[in-house]
């Protein structure tokens, strides 16, 4: 198995009689987009805080490409892009100004710098605008310098907390094209968020945290399955339902068939999987199919399931 980029184990962290962190751990390989997903107060920021070295943990062990991470580590600290929530940049300066000034922080300089910038403007979406001052940016073009800061130094991992918060739709998407590219260019990424949608876009696999803890962990169709979820379909048919109903009946996907006047509506496990077999089915019991609807459950069922509670509240 390829060794991952980040592994934490049994992350803990209390703030006086609050617990924020409790026995988290999770693992990160290169290419892999893990999303940690959970309510605002969740403790996902604690968590990377923790991971990127910028808070001392009660108790566990952070591994990023196999060297030990604290708050004093240097040499694993330089695999990491860390990009907060907050805004990190100075207004006055234009955006390459910003990308030169963080990249001189990194001891970066000369051709390789010159290059790197317009590397990561690139990336970002910012090329067009790299020589205005940030003050004359919108919010998501300085969340994308953010990012761009982040990805100067060429990490092997790319932390990004709550992104695209309070963004708008084009910034948004930009952001999210970006952290697709990276992840497909073999950077591990690190993503939280409390967006479902930004969870199953991006995410190849997905923590879902709830008061410090995490409650599961795994890809869509694993935490679906885990909670026992299963997909519908929707089908409009011409000709004889009750006979395709008892056809269907018969598939072993299939766990449930209910029909209504020209319609029938079954509960199937992989949908996508057992739709051929379902539509031979009916074809075979003299039916035609007019129109067929999958629905797959998504994480909002899985998160309210774990948690008793929709992610919004």
């Amino acid at each position: 198995m390829t060794t991952p980029v980040l592994d934490c184990r049994d992350l803990r962290k209390s703030f006086d009689d609050l617990v924020a962190v409790n026995g988290v751990g999770f693992s990160v390989a290169p290419g892999e987009t893990y999303g940690l997903l959970g309510p605002n107060g969740a403790g996902k920021t604690t968590t990377i805080s923790m991971i990127a070295g910028l808070l001392e943990r009660d108790d566990g062990e952070v591994l990023v490409e196999g060297r030990p991470l604290t708050t004093t580590s240097v040499s694993a600290k330089s695999a990491i892009g860390y990009v907060p929530q907050e805004i990190a940049i100075y207004p006055d300066l234009t955006g390459r100004e910003n990308l030169r000034f963080f990249a001189r922080l990194y001891g970066m300089s000369g051709d390789d710098l010159t290059r790197r910038m317009d590397e990561v403007l690139g990336i970002v979406g910012l090329a067009d605008r790299a020589d205005d001052p940030t003050k004359e940016y919108s919010g998501g073009m300085r969340r994308r310098l953010n990012i761009g800061i982040g990805l100067l130094h060429r990490p092997t991992l790319l932390i990004l907390d709550e992104p695209t918060v309070g963004v708008d739709p084009q910034s948004r998407n930009a952001i999210l094209e970006s952290v697709d590219q990276l992840s497909a260019e073999g950077m591990a990424v690190l993503y939280t968020t409390h967006y479902m949608e930004e969870a199953e876009r991006l995410c190849d696999r997905v923590g879902i945290i709830d008061l410090g803890e995490l409650k599961a962990e795994g890809t869509r169709r694993e935490l679906v399955s885990m909670v026992g979820e299963r997909d519908e379909v929707l089908l409009a048919l011409a000709g004889d339902v009750e006979a395709a109903a008892s056809a269907c009946r018969a598939l072993p996907a299939v766990h449930d068939v209910s029909t209504r006047e020209e319609h029938m509506e079954l509960v199937v496990d992989e949908a996508r999987k057992a739709l051929p077999a379902i539509l031979e089915a009916i074809s075979y019991a003299g039916s035609a199919v007019r129109s067929v609807e999958v629905t797959e459950p998504d994480l909002e069922a899985v998160f309210l399931h774990l948690t008793g509670k929709a992610l919004r509240d």
